[in-house]
């Protein structure tokens, strides 16, 4: 089959590789759609790294993705073939005693699609999945949206674990795609005043049609005091979506007393700092997200109820062949990207 992989920084071929069998009886074979290419794919690219997860190539990225059934093990019972799914992109072992806390996101033997020392990704033609990772969406919700779910499903889950009241103020510090589905679950939670920042002004443009208060770019203003001549006592909540240590300085200056910083963003740096001062006198509560846990049919759900639109954050094109292209362009984040779609 033809795939995509990484085979030095900033390098990838297509190559031939061989196709994926099943292996067990629960194990269903797919046929990849359409993968969105995500900010962590991004940093493999570029640095060959998250933290201590180090590429060794070549090596296959890529999480974000639907799919049709292509074949099934006999004892499959959740999906049928040519039935299209959304891949939930985590495999949880349901033996330690993360998964029986109903914590599998955080799994003690967790495996992702497209993370080194774990599984190769979905830049390819075909993929083996138990099962249980396989979410049919009953022809609902078109394949680019399927492929959509994974990032909605961290935006969903992070407004969960962020439990504000209806009506708090809240502000986004970052609005790529998690920053835009932080925003779209945030509305539909009936946040109050949102305040959104980024660095990319067609990103700003985007969040502005979904409808907020306040977009600014740190570039071109002093974001912080913007923010907090709109709001003198401060937001209730900040999502840092961009990994930012920049960011994370401007969330502890914009919450009030009392408020929550939720961390969303992957930083590319090993360590990021605190102002202890800050944090000891305003009592800041930080809550740090790892992916998402059980949110990937609330995700479906939501875009096939008209509750959330993900359709716009999709700018930009590609077949596999110009993966490649793909990854250069939101290296650069040229041409206006905010989400680049790779179809098969």
């Amino acid at each position: 089959m033809k795939a995509v992989l990484l085979t030095a920084l900033n390098q990838m071929e297509l190559m031939d590789v061989p196709e994926p069998v099943i292996q067990k009886d629960t194990d269903v074979l797919l046929k990849i759609e359409a993968t969105g290419v995500c900010g962590s794919d991004v940093h493999y690219y570029e640095t060959g790294r998250i933290g201590s997860q180090v590429v060794e190539y070549p090596f296959i990225v890529g999480h974000e993705c639907s799919a049709t059934v292509a074949e099934t093990g006999k004892a499959v019972t959740r999906v049928k073939i040519n039935e299209p799914v959304v891949v939930e992109p985590s495999f949880s072992c349901h033996n330690c005693d993360q998964c029986k806390m109903g914590r599998e996101h955080t799994c003690r033997n967790v495996l992702f699609l497209g993370t080194p020392g774990q599984m190769s990704g979905c830049l390819c033609e075909y993929i083996v999945v138990p099962q249980e990772n396989c979410f049919p969406t009953n022809d609902k919700i078109s394949l680019e949206q399927g492929a959509l779910c994974e990032p909605l499903s961290i935006g969903i889950y992070s407004v969960k674990q962020a439990d504000f009241s209806e009506g708090s103020n809240i502000a986004i510090l970052g609005c790529g795609p998690i920053g835009l589905c932080v925003l779209s679950a945030s509305k539909v939670q009936n946040a109050g005043h949102i305040y959104i920042t980024d660095k990319i002004d067609t990103r700003l443009e985007a969040a502005q049609k979904l409808g907020v208060q306040y977009t600014g770019n740190p570039d071109k203003v002093d974001i912080v005091e913007e923010i907090l001549s709109k709001e003198s006592l401060g937001v209730d909540c900040v999502f840092e979506c961009c990994g930012q240590q920049e960011a994370l300085d401007q969330a502890f200056d914009i919450l009030k007393p009392g408020g929550q910083l939720v961390i969303v963003g992957i930083p590319r740096q090993d360590t990021i700092n605190f102002s202890a001062d800050k944090f000891r006198r305003k009592e800041i509560t930080i809550k740090y997200i790892r992916r998402q846990n059980h949110c990937t049919q609330p995700a479906i759900d939501s875009i096939t109820s008209g509750n959330i639109n993900v359709d716009f954050m999709i700018t930009h094109r590609f077949p596999l062949e110009q993966t490649k292209k793909a990854f250069d362009l939101l290296t650069d984040y040229r041409d206006g990207v905010i989400k680049a779609m790779i179809n098969m």
